[in-house]
């Protein structure tokens, strides 16, 4: 028995999930072409001759189905038989997608297993979500609304009413109003406050006066002299001596050796329509642990972040910084984030920087 597999996180409820996997013109676009057997139920052929791992046509036939978590089909291609399930699971994001096949009567050469699995590995994270995101798109209406571009993009098939609109553009009002209201305080309160004693100089120190101006003029000199004291040689002034004080010597201590910082190296994964996969690999070429570390992304203009997977993250504007458990000595730490753009082709972040200092590959 020979087993191939793979799964792929999807942001995508399992509904959208489950569609692309049983609706045929979906399938077409994605894995293989389909078509039906007459007066079978439940059975196609799907045109996978000529893909890589692929000798022939595959006859399928559904022998289980529990919508939305779990199709099984039976396969035969020109007499290897196998069985193949797909597994669809909720998760926090939206859902993952789990294939699996597993021969029952005959096997794969080596030359097949390996392109056999990466075929199905790109259909899985290429071609399938940019289905899902294609799907997603048409239910969103961008029509203009009657004054101008709508604020939100309503869901195609959402019912609304004269009353519900007047409602929303009243919201749109008071919260431009108050956005106004706060701005006019913002800026009186930064005003300087007037003084109410603007007018009154503000008072200047006067010199002191001297004893010389308050004494008479017709003060006869010899009195004057008289006054003063006399210096004899028997009381001279001594001033004091200064005994230097001996400083304390500042012995040199030895610096600690400086710490070289991680470096981490981005790169994109896989493309795809709306969005992308970026990589990091942080990696620790010091002499000592990294008990911390920082990776801020710069995402480019009307990209969000979609899942996460190897580190915790937070999102202020378009700056997302991920951090992670400590990387050991000559250790490195990688993590994964899907990226959604609302183009259909994809622009890659704009930086990326680790403890300040730039990743290479971006």
């Amino acid at each position: 028995m020979i087993e191939i597999g793979a799964q792929v996180d999807l942001s995508h409820p399992p509904d959208r999930v489950w569609l692309a996997l049983t609706d045929r013109e979906l399938l077409g676009r994605w894995f293989a072409e389909a078509e039906t057997v007459a007066g079978v139920p439940d059975r196609l052929v799907l045109q996978t001759a000529g893909l890589p791992g692929f000798d022939a046509n595959v006859e399928v036939e559904v022998t289980e189905r529990r919508v939305p978590e779990l199709l099984a089909l039976r396969c035969d291609e020109a007499g290897r038989l196998t069985e193949l399930t797909c597994a669809v699971t909720v998760t926090k994001q939206g859902c993952r997608l789990a294939v699996r096949e597993v021969t029952t009567h005959g096997t794969w050469s080596a030359e097949q297993s390996e392109p056999r699995e990466q075929q199905l590995r790109q259909a899985l994270t290429v071609r399938l979500p940019a289905i899902l995101d294609w799907l997603a798109f048409q239910q969103v209406d961008l029509r203009r609304g009657e004054a101008g571009m709508t604020a939100e993009l309503p869901m195609i098939g959402a019912v609304g009413t004269g009353r519900a609109r007047a409602r929303r553009r009243r919201t749109v009002v008071a919260v431009l109003a108050g956005a106004v209201l706060l701005a006019g305080l913002a800026a009186w309160v930064t005003m300087p406050a007037e003084s109410n004693h603007a007018a009154t100089p503000l008072p200047t120190t006067s010199p002191t006066p001297t004893v010389a101006a308050d004494a008479p003029t017709d003060t006869p000199k010899a009195t004057a002299a008289s006054a003063r004291p006399s210096r004899t040689t028997a009381s001279p002034t001594t001033s004091p001596s200064r005994t230097p004080t001996a400083k304390p010597s500042r012995t040199p201590t030895a610096a600690p050796p400086p710490t070289q910082p991680v470096t981490a190296r981005y790169d994109t994964d896989s493309s795809r329509l709306f969005g992308y996969t970026g990589e990091v690999v942080v990696e620790n070429p010091g002499s000592a642990p990294a008990e911390q570390w920082a990776v801020v992304v710069t995402l480019a203009e009307g990209s969000t972040i979609d899942d996460v997977n190897g580190a915790d993250w937070r999102q202020d504007g378009l700056a997302v910084t991920f951090t992670g458990p400590a990387v050991p000595t000559g250790g490195s730490q990688t993590f994964r984030f899907d990226v959604r753009d609302s183009r259909p082709k994809a622009r890659e972040p704009e930086g990326c920087t680790v403890s300040g200092n730039p990743c290479t590959g971006l």
